[in-house]
């Protein structure tokens, strides 16, 4: 099979940013496309994304740009990495760019708010239909400033060809960075945008400082929310008990890097929503899928009490000791029970 050699990253936030240097250090030919032009100019002439990816030094062989066109030109490969609401507007950007069909991976972590739709479905509503056999997702427990630093990181590629799926697990592998290889579409993506909910409502319960035991419960409950509404959706529930499920949703419910914890924690403290995202640069994934979790929930007629009530905490103005003492206090249920 032949080596890819020639890759694209649309989206030069953090994640896309760190995924690109990883690339570049590998030896890969990598060109970054970024929405912001002054972003793409510090990467060429500074070497570093002092807003997104501040104080890591990126290859010289890493190439910014702000034309889609030149970003994705006689790639072998397209990483996509923007955030969920605007995966729509740059996907249909980037389409009139593709030559052909090109093997594109999604390593958004979200969820469409007006449609409800996973981000690989959103690419097949937008790109040519000979492209859907070689849409991918990559997802895992992984923080870009850590696999920038060079710290171990695993994550999960899923893919509909299998062959292709084991293509790019060969690309994007180092010592470094570990690809396993799934075919589970729905769960990898699922699982990936379901944690940042969760991780919101882990970071209330630390803002609200209720404890060591809180948090597990929360957690744990988080889980069975995401495994109830991923099999009804048709995911195998073993990747959600995996790197894309557990191991996401362990690291942004506990990690001082997770915007979407942080986020949480303000909340807990008394912060008004407006106020917290006002003053943040990179976006947190959470509070938008969110609302589009709890839509895909009614959908399939799944019970998500926790989704409910941070949604609640989000965008009806209730407050985090409320919700809290609300999910509490709900009748009493067996564990195995449907929630």
């Amino acid at each position: 099979m032949q080596a890819i050699r020639n890759i694209g990253v649309i989206g030069a936030g953090a994640w896309g940013t760190a995924l690109a240097k990883h690339l570049a250090e590998k030896g890969l030919t990598v060109r970054l496309w970024a929405y912001e032009q002054e972003v793409a100019n510090a990467i060429n002439a500074a070497h570093e994304n002092s807003i997104f990816l501040p104080g890591v030094t990126l290859p010289r062989t890493l190439v910014a740009t702000s034309s889609m066109t030149d970003a994705v030109e006689s790639c072998e490969g397209i990483l996509f990495v923007v955030p969920s609401h605007v995966t729509r507007p740059v996907l249909q950007t980037l389409a009139p760019c593709l030559a052909g069909p090109v093997p594109l991976i999604s390593a958004t972590k979200g969820i469409e708010e007006q449609t409800s739709k996973l981000m690989t479905q959103v690419m097949d509503d937008v790109l040519p239909s000979s492209m859907a056999s070689m849409i991918m997702a990559l997802s895992g427990p992984s923080f870009a400033a850590e696999l920038s630093a060079g710290k171990p990181t695993a994550v999960c590629l899923a893919g509909r060809e299998n062959a292709l799926v084991q293509q790019f697990q060969q690309t994007l592998m180092t010592p470094a960075f570990r690809v396993y290889a799934d075919a589970d579409l729905i769960g990898v993506q699922l699982g990936g945008a379901l944690k940042n909910v969760m991780a919101l409502a882990a970071g209330v319960v630390d803002g609200l400082e209720l404890g060591f035991n809180a948090r597990a419960a929360l957690i744990t409950r988080g889980l069975a929310e995401i495994v109830r509404l991923g099999v009804a959706m048709g995911a195998d529930p073993r990747t959600l008990y995996g790197l894309s499920g557990v191991g996401d949703l362990v690291l942004t419910c506990t990690g001082t890097l997770s915007r979407n914890h942080t986020v949480g924690v303000r909340l807990g403290k008394g912060e008004k929503l407006d106020t917290i995202l006002g003053g943040m640069q990179a976006v947190a994934e959470g509070v938008r899928t969110a609302h589009a979790a709890l839509g895909l929930a009614r959908r399939h007629g799944v019970e998500m009490p926790i989704t409910q009530e941070i949604n609640a905490v989000l965008f009806e103005n209730k407050s985090c000791r409320k919700a809290v003492s609300d999910l509490m206090e709900r009748e009493a249920k067996p564990e195995k029970g449907q929630a």
